[in-house]
């Protein structure tokens, strides 16, 4: 096709421009007009690209589209718009929709999503609230056809209901007392792994957030310690010697929390340690050095210390639960205990942990009573 040459150049001399007539995937009729390029040939090399790429006549159309090319369509539009962890996440949802697959998206109908609702309902091993998280996530791919492939899903879309089980009994949620953790704790034969542990626990880190602690997040002068970035492994292997840096989980997650006596001076002895080495900089580890610790050894330690304190093995991300478990018993407001664990809402905070504020429920009497009491007695004077 022809290479104009546009009478109003650019600031800079830019003045030839392509334009050209062209039918989408969706056998409509399209124009485009390209920017300006410096040379004729220029402008040709880029109108051979859009033709050739952005036109490739081998693309799905809308009649023939199966749920696994809108999958492809999905993963490559995601690409540069999600963590790596969250595409390992897909990875893990997308094999619970292999039923449709080959299906044309044309023909997905709620008859379809109602005979896999109930496979997924035959599976003893899903719970409501994975099964949920798994339809949430075929739900985003719907939304993506819909908005960007003008894929008709709609009439079915809205007959979608979420996964309910009234006779399901809520998992308990573990966590160890503070007792139970001073028992836990007391057989910590290694600093590294004690302050692990305590970070953990006294301040409610995510295991990934422990891992990305560097000394420049320490500051041993105002007794705090900052939240800034995570240590994932590309793999979500535990046995990976693979990582990255990353920014955390949400942007409430970034926070600046105080560090308790306790930490703090476990933390400075493990500092005096480290130092002592040539290399130290301010930019290694904390639980690590110029590499972050192996998740690996997280849970040998673990199961080696709870076996030596003779008390049950809980899950890493259940000291964060310890943490926010000893905050509520003590009365921290609940804004407080929100800001300490990086929620992003105080709702995230009371959805996840509402069953201990309920146990708080005994002591209103007591708090009615003592306000009784104090307002007679300042009566009767």
């Amino acid at each position: 096709m022809p290479i104009y040459k546009s009478k109003t150049p650019t600031k800079d001399g830019r003045c030839y421009f392509y334009k050209v007539s062209y039918v989408d995937i969706f056998g409509r009729q399209q124009s485009k007009v390209s920017k300006k390029y410096r040379t004729k040939s220029e402008a040709k090399m880029a109108e051979s690209e859009f033709m050739t790429s952005d036109l490739d006549v081998n693309k799905t159309t809308p009649a023939d589209m199966t749920f696994r090319d809108l999958y492809s369509h999905f993963l490559e539009y995601q690409d540069d718009k999600v963590r790596l962890t969250t595409k390992r996440n897909y990875e893990h949802k997308i094999m619970h929709l292999e039923s449709f697959m080959d299906v044309k998206c044309k023909d997905f109908n709620i008859t379809m999503y109602e005979e896999w609702k109930k496979q997924m309902n035959a599976n003893p091993n899903l719970g409501t609230n994975t099964k949920n998280d798994i339809l949430k996530f075929f739900k985003s791919i719907l939304n993506y056809g819909i908005t960007w492939h003008n894929l008709n899903f709609m009439s079915t879309y809205r007959k979608i209901t979420n996964f309910t089980n009234p006779n399901e009994l809520r998992k308990e949620m573990e966590f160890y007392t503070y007792e139970e953790f001073q028992q836990f704790i007391s057989c910590a034969d290694d600093l590294r792994y004690k302050c692990f542990f305590e970070l953990l626990y006294y301040c409610g880190l995510r295991r990934s957030e422990a891992r990305g602690l560097q000394w420049k997040h320490i500051d041993f002068n105002n007794r705090t310690l900052t939240v800034s970035q995570q240590v994932l492994n590309p793999s979500n292997s535990n046995a990976s010697t693979e990582w990255y840096i990353s920014s955390t989980k949400t942007e409430a997650s970034n926070r600046t929390i105080p560090i308790s006596t306790t930490l703090l001076n476990d933390l400075a002895e493990l500092k005096k340690t480290n130092e002592r080495l040539s290399k130290f900089k301010q930019t290694w580890f904390v639980l690590g050095d110029d590499v972050p610790m192996a998740t690996g050894r997280m849970y040998f330690y673990r199961d080696k210390y709870a076996e030596k304190a003779g008390i049950r093995r809980i899950r890493l991300h259940n000291f964060r639960h310890s943490c926010a478990s000893a905050l509520i018993s003590g009365a921290a407001p609940i804004t407080a205990v929100s800001n300490f664990l990086g929620h992003s809402e105080t709702t995230e905070t009371l959805e996840t942990y509402t069953h201990m504020f309920k146990k708080d429920l005994a002591n209103v009497p007591k708090f009615f009573d003592t306000l009784e009491k104090d307002f007679n007695e300042k009566s009767s004077e």
